[in-house]
């Protein structure tokens, strides 16, 4: 198993980058990355498929959020989708290769490979392939175990982990069954995935699926999504790292 890396626990990671509407800085975006390396934080973001094959740092599955158009991110080319501002600002959709190049190793990268559950592996496949021509401190991870695992053959020597929740119900989780969700928030995948880090919804712990391997292994784990110095301090005692935004952690 490759080991997680010691800046994964270092510094606070900013969700989607530095992010925020007030100062027009929208969410994954080169302005929220240079907020957050400015910050001293390490950055998040998100990976969409383009409909050329390229990985565009967006989360959505749709543009509706984010931008004046509508419909699926994949239904657009990198061209296309690079020319459309994000959040009423001059910010537009960078591809991963250039996102990057901007960071530049300035400050650690955690990249969500973002999945329908639908067996494409296209996305993760261009994900590899970009990550293996830099050197980078950068580590992925997803919600869909299919996704880490196929990281973990293609890329063995990449740290990946796995984003998961104890409960997968309503919206876009309604459409796997109940066995495959059960899988997903027991971890049952682990054979295959073999993760170096775990990813959790912080309403959702503690619990057993991600003590026993913090314990027993040192798997380190992270819980998203923290709004308030509050709910940091609530969590602290159960992880090794936050996924924050709203705020800015001391």
């Amino acid at each position: 198993m490759t080991a997680a890396p010691d800046w994964l626990v270092a510094r606070p990671i900013a969700h989607r980058g530095l992010h925020a509407a007030s100062r027009g800085v929208p969410e994954n975006t080169l302005a929220a990355a240079e907020a957050a390396i400015a910050g001293g934080f390490a950055i998040e973001c998100d990976v969409q498929l383009s409909r050329d094959g390229e990985a565009m740092v967006f989360h959505d599955h749709t543009l509706d959020r984010l931008t004046t158009e509508r419909g699926p991110v994949r239904e657009r080319d990198a061209a296309t989708l690079g020319r459309l501002d994000i959040g009423g600002t001059c910010e537009r959709i960078p591809t991963l290769r250039a996102f990057l190049d901007r960071i530049a190793g300035r400050t650690p990268v955690i990249l969500e490979i973002k999945s329908r559950f639908d067996g494409d592996e296209r996305l993760a496949q261009r994900t590899a392939a970009i990550l293996a021509e830099g050197e980078a401190p950068v580590v992925v991870k997803s919600f869909d175990p299919a996704i880490v695992s196929l990281m973990r053959r293609i890329a063995p020597k990449l740290a990946r982990g796995v984003v998961a929740q104890s409960r997968y119900e309503g919206g876009e989780w309604d459409r796997l069954d109940e066995t495959r969700r059960r899988a997903m928030a027991n971890l049952l995948h682990w054979g295959d995935t073999q993760p170096d880090f775990l990813s959790w919804q912080h309403r959702d712990l503690p619990n057993a699926a991600t003590t026993l391997p913090r314990l027993l292994a040192g798997i380190p784990v992270m819980a998203w999504t923290i709004r308030s110095p509050d709910e940091a301090g609530i969590v602290r005692p159960h992880v090794d790292q936050i996924v924050f935004e709203g705020f800015v952690p001391a």
